[in-house]
Parts: structure tokens; sequence; C-alpha cells
């Protein structure tokens, strides 16, 4: 299950001329394909375009009236291969994923793509994931749309212009025979708003039709001489075109006229812009600027002569490039170099070479810049909020950074705290670690794997020391690194060089990270993909003997004993350690609305609850370091005589019962204890209740009344 429906959303999806349709931008990329014909659709979930497969997902019966197919690829390169189909076939294709891992995974079938060409408009959807927000290395597609020559877009961030770059995209691809990249940022996917509807289009050759009458081309295949034949026409024929179709539909936006200053952006950068230069009181609420704006809502390829009209009679101009290296500032300073131009190019300087492009970041760089060109525009009284502020101390040596963590009851974390424990006994391993929400071990409290080279490639990342030693290699893999790379790449490479390292598979029934869509392993039934395919057939398959299965990772002991055993068995070749879990807020999710909705019924429900006995914890705090739980908290005493806070868990406790496991596990002391919370009790239970609790309270009583007391 996906961490989000859009059931209710999708019933919008149907609407048509003369209706208005009001939603997040994910779901107006969504309509926009409709509205194109794209006759097929696939991709890979990954933030921030997650949620773009999830629509996707919801939204089957209408693709399904309207002769679309939709593929949930097992990765990128499956998705960017789908493509294919508008090689030979005028069909639109759109495929999406998160970029630049995403690129990087499919870019062999992107660069075959490229050289080809296609017939059918190709469009490829980026969740370009850069800043603050990202989960992944800070890098941009923009070098591979060079790279390769793809056609890259990057429409200002409101639903009408996104909207419009979807048509925009397949329609440059089709004019130029090439395939296009179009770049959402964070804010873009989530940013909400409303634009005119269009009547959903069916394709005008559907996948279906297609089957009936096959085409080939021999000339399209990437071979030689062919291949060679495909270099001239991207330069001879194919970026003429694009340069064509840019300049004659104005894809790019100016805004403003005159002035001997001006700004260049990428379009995605437009809103931070115009809410700059209205903190300077150079625009309006209504975007109106005094200063004239050459907004690229097509960065690649740049237009020359488009730009040096933007720049004539101007002195400076500034370029708003989030992200390096600084491709675009390179590219106009050639323009103006050739064509013997004098006016001065800013950019990186006034800006920061690298980091997320913020509010505070681009206000500082606009007001630097014209504070250097064009001093007279920024009036005294005009004054931004907080400008004045006194200048923060740098605060990096003092306080920690607060890198991302396990959810509370995450059934990953006992399997980190049980192979730091088992590292206590045979000592430090060497650990490879993937990617996914595992990743997280490699941090305090757990500090289990230092290494991580891609989705999958945790086992393939041990290679170089998988050739016997004092001690076993361990490499974690997760369910949905398995399946999307982990059983070809890294499986497959340890079975054919006999390895004899020790791989751990975390299973949490989905590809929890990017929002808990099922995959093959998922245990949940799913109408429209096959599941419940167990991963330990799969490695048996492949030719792996000592596979071990725990179905419950909140068992330490267990684990702990399973992972010995993998460690120091004499059996040969690649052991493999399945530990299985639910993703505990997918099961939160299925579970509380049912259980909430059996408590207002007034049917009895039974809920765990752990606790930390106060008089029996020592205050060592050995358990935080080994669980972490963000649930297990510190608390003070009022005993005088205990200066040490203890250990608490606090209401945002699920009921795992991991910290009493790691406890025993690593015979710390019994201060655990779970407590049954009974909602909509029995007569019965009631009435042993109210019992239990005079008898105790009629023990505490006694107890209190024989203690000395040196009160006053």
């Amino acid at each position: 299950m996906a961490e989000r429906s859009f059931k209710a959303e999708v019933e919008d999806l149907r609407k048509g001329e003369g209706e208005v349709f009001t939603g997040e931008g994910i779901l107006a990329i969504t309509k926009a394909l409709l509205e194109n014909g794209v006759g097929y659709v696939g991709g890979y979930q990954g933030a921030p375009i997650s949620h773009l497969m999830d629509v996707l997902a919801d939204a089957q019966d209408l693709l399904g009236e309207l002769g679309v197919r939709f593929e949930a690829n097992a990765n990128e390169a499956a998705a960017a291969a789908m493509l294919a189909a508008s090689v030979h076939y005028p069909i639109r294709g759109a495929v999406t994923f998160k970029g630049p891992v995403g690129v990087n995974v499919a870019s062999d079938a992107l660069a075959n793509l490229s050289s080809s060409g296609v017939t059918g408009g190709a469009l490829i959807v980026l969740g370009e994931d850069y800043g603050e927000g990202s989960s992944i290395m800070q890098e941009r597609s923009h070098a591979f749309a060079m790279k390769s020559q793809f056609w890259l877009l990057d429409p200002r961030p409101n639903l009408p212009c996104l909207v419009k770059a979807v048509g925009d995209g397949f329609a440059l691809s089709e004019a130029s025979n090439t395939p296009v990249m179009m770049t959402l940022r964070i804010r873009s996917c989530h940013v909400t708003g409303q634009f005119p509807c269009r009547d959903n289009r069916r394709p005008a050759l559907t996948v279906r039709e297609a089957l009936s009458n096959p085409r080939s081309d021999f000339a399209r295949v990437v071979l030689p001489p062919m291949s060679y034949a495909h270099e001239i026409d991207k330069v001879k024929n194919r970026w003429p075109a694009a340069e064509r179709f840019i300049r004659e539909n104005r894809l790019n936006e100016m805004f403003g006229t005159g002035g001997r200053i001006g700004i260049v952006c990428q379009g995605g950068m437009y809103n931070g812009v115009i809410r700059a230069l209205q903190q300077l009181g150079l625009a309006d609420i209504y975007g109106d600027a005094r200063v004239p704006i050459y907004c690229l809502n097509v960065t690649y390829p740049l237009l020359a002569d488009e730009f040096l009209c933007f720049a004539e009679g101007k002195d400076h101009i500034l370029v708003v490039e989030e992200g390096q290296p600084e491709f675009i500032e390179q590219q106009l300073a050639t323009f103006l170099y050739r064509a013997g131009s004098s006016v001065r190019l800013h950019g990186k300087g006034a800006f920061p070479m690298a980091g997320e492009y913020t509010g505070a970041v681009m206000l500082q760089a606009l007001e630097a810049f014209l504070r250097e060109a064009a001093p007279d525009m920024l009036p005294a009284k005009v004054r931004a909020p907080n400008m004045d502020r006194p200048a923060l101390p740098d605060l990096s040596k003092t306080v920690p950074i607060r890198p991302p963590g396990f959810c509370t009851g995450c059934p990953e974390r006992p399997i980190f705290a049980a192979l730091k424990l088992v590292q206590q006994d045979l000592g430090k391993h060497q650990i490879s670690a993937d990617i996914g929400c595992h990743l997280f071990g490699a941090l305090p409290p757990f500090e289990v794997g230092g290494a991580t080279m891609g989705f999958g490639l945790g086992p393939a990342g041990n290679g170089a020391f998988d050739g016997g030693g004092e001690r076993r290699p361990i490499s974690i893999l997760g369910d949905g690194g398995f399946w999307h790379s982990g059983l070809s790449s890294s499986m497959t490479n340890m079975v054919f060089n006999k390895s004899d390292g020790v791989v751990v598979v975390v299973d949490n029934y989905y590809t929890a990270a990017t929002g808990g869509q099922d995959i093959l392993s998922s245990r949940a039934a799913n109408d429209t993909k096959a599941t419940n395919h167990p991963i330990a057939a799969a490695m048996k398959g492949i030719g792996i003997d000592w596979v071990q299965q725990v179905d419950r990772t909140y068992d330490v002991p267990k684990l702990k004993r399973v992972l010995h055993d993998a460690l120091t068995t004499d059996a040969p070749g690649p052991k493999v350690v399945i530990a299985s879990s639910e993703c505990m807020l997918n099961r939160q999710r299925r579970e509380k609305p049912l259980r909430q909705q059996a408590i207002r019924e007034g049917r009895r429900v039974e809920a765990p609850r752990f606790g930390v006995d106060e008089a029996i914890c020592t205050g060592d705090h050995a358990c935080m370091r080994l669980s972490g739980c963000p649930s297990l908290s510190l608390k003070r005493l009022d005993d005088p005589l205990r200066d040490d806070p203890v250990a608490s868990i606090d209401q945002t406790c699920v009921g795992c019962g991991n910290c009493g496991e790691v406890a025993d596990a690593a015979i710390l002391c019994p201060s655990f204890y779970r407590a049954d919370v009974i909602h909509n009790p029995g007569r019965w239970e009631a009435a042993w209740a109210t019992f239990r609790a005079r008898v105790i309270g009629w023990l505490q009583a006694r107890r209190a009344a024989k203690r000395l007391d040196f009160a006053p």
C-alpha cells in the first residue's frame, strides 16, 4: 500500500473542456499527459515524483478506458527502455523517476534512445531532488542532457505552466525526433493551484493497435555505421529543428522591457526570483517586475539569438542557476564572447556555487547584484524583512547534526541492534550498506555500515573484500533494492564468484523509503500486480543454499543467533539472512483506522504499551545505545539520591517491544514492562481491574505508612 491514496482525486482527471482543475502539481502533470494523448506511461517510484506513480496506479480504470498502457517498472532502466515504443511508432510515451539517480540507472537505455531518435513524442519526467530536501547525492540531470543530447525543460512552478510544458515537451520531441526531459523540483510537485481543463484524448495509435502492424527500421539500430549517422543527424537536423520549435513557439518567456540590467533564470527558479524582487520593492504582488527577466523554461538547448536579443542595451545580467557546475552561465558567457558583447555576466559569485537557492539565499544574492550593477534601484526606504539582522554565529562546532533515523517501532532497528551485539562478540566486520531506510543503520547509535554505492549494490560493494579473510564481510540489502537490481547485479555476482560473505536482506514488505509501494515479495494481495513471491525462493533459484528466514525481526535474541551462525558456519558459498517484518508506518496506516473505528463502535480492543520501571532502571542508558527509538527518552526523578536521569517511554510508543527485546538480548536491566491497554472492556474485566486497583492501592498505602518521614 502506498502512503497516500488518490482514489478521490483521480475522479478529477475525468474533467473536460470548460471545467477547472484544482490540485497538486503531480495531479496536474497526470491530467496533462491524458490531455495530450499519451499512449503509454511507466516509471519507478522515488521522491519527489513518487506520487505520480501512485496517481497512475489509482487511475488504471481511466487509463484503460483511454487505451493507455501503464507499467510500474522494476527499475529506472526498465522504465527508460519502454520508450523504445516511440522509436518506430508515432505513439507518445512518458516515463518518470527520480533524477539524477534514476538517470544514472537508466543511462544505457537513455543513451541508446537519444542516438536512434524517436518518431513519437518521448517525455521523461524527472523529480530533480536537489537541495536540503534531498536524500541523495547533490547532482543535476543537466549534464546528462548535454552529454546525450536530450532537450531539457524546466517550467515555471505553477500549474498552468506545468501543464503547458507537458504538451510542449511532446511537441518538441516530435518536431526534432529527440526525447525530452522535464525536471520538477519538490516544490513544483506539491505546489497547488488551478488550470482550465481540456478533454482527455485517446492516443492516435495505441500500443495494442501497434502490435497488429509491427514496424522496424534498421537505420535506427545503434550499430556502426548507423550510430555515426545518428551523431550527424543530431547536429545537422535535430538540433536546428529543436531551436526553431523553441523560438517559434516562444517556450522561453521574457518579462519586463528596457533597463540597463537583466536577470536570466531557470524556469524553476522564477518564483524565488519574483519573491526576492518583491521584498526589494522591485516587483508587485502580481509579478510585474521593474527588472527585465528572461525565464528559461527550456534550459537545454539555449538559443544564442534569443539571449543576445535580451542582452542588447544592457550593461549587467545576472544568471540564476541553481547547482553546479554552472552550465547555463558558461554557455551564455560563450554567446556574449562570440558576439563581441561588452555585457558583464554575473552568476556564481553573487550566488554560492553549490547548495539550494532558498528564499534567504536568493534575496541576498539579488541585493548584492543590484548594489553593484544598479544601486539606484534600491531605495533606502524599501527594505526587506530582517535585512538588518545581526550576523549569526557559526554553530556547526557546537550544535550536533540531526541526521534522519528510523521511525518509532521500525522493524529494521532490531536488525542493527543484533548486528551490533554480534560484533561485540566476534569483533568489528567490514560492512557494506545499501540505499533505503536501512541506510540509517550507518548512523548513531548503531554505526553499522559506512558506504553505499547504489540501490541494490550493497553486496556488490563488498566485492573487493570477499576473497577470504579473518572475518567475513557483511552486506546489507533491502527488499526494494533486491528486486530493483540487487538480484541481478549483486546476488548473481556473489554466486558466480563463489563468495563467502554474508548478506542481510531487510524485508519490510514494501519499497518503504519511496512511500510504501508494493513489490514482488509484498505480502498483500494486489489487483493489478503479482505479489507474494518469496525472496528466499529467488535466492535458492540462483544457487544459494545457505538461506535463513527470520519472520519477526523484533526477536533480537533469535536474530543474533542466526547472524552468529552465518558468520561462523563452515558452509561454502554466500550466506543469506532474510529478516522480515512489516514496515511499521504502513502497518499503522492500515491498522490504526480499523482500531479507532472498532473503539468508536464499542468493540473490545487490546493495544500493547511499554514502559520503564523507574525503581529498577539504573540510568546507564545502554538500552538507548542499542535501540535509538524516538519514543525512548530520558526522565529526571525527584529522588535527591539519584542524579542520573532514567529511561522513559513517551506516548508515541507503538508497542513493538523492541526496547525490551534489546535489553533481554544484551542482558541489560529488566526494567522494561508491557501493559495491555484495553478499550471497551467487558464487565468481568472492568470488575477485576477495579479489584486489582484497590488491592494495589491498599498495599501502597500500607508501605507508605511504615516509611520514616523527616519532614519538619
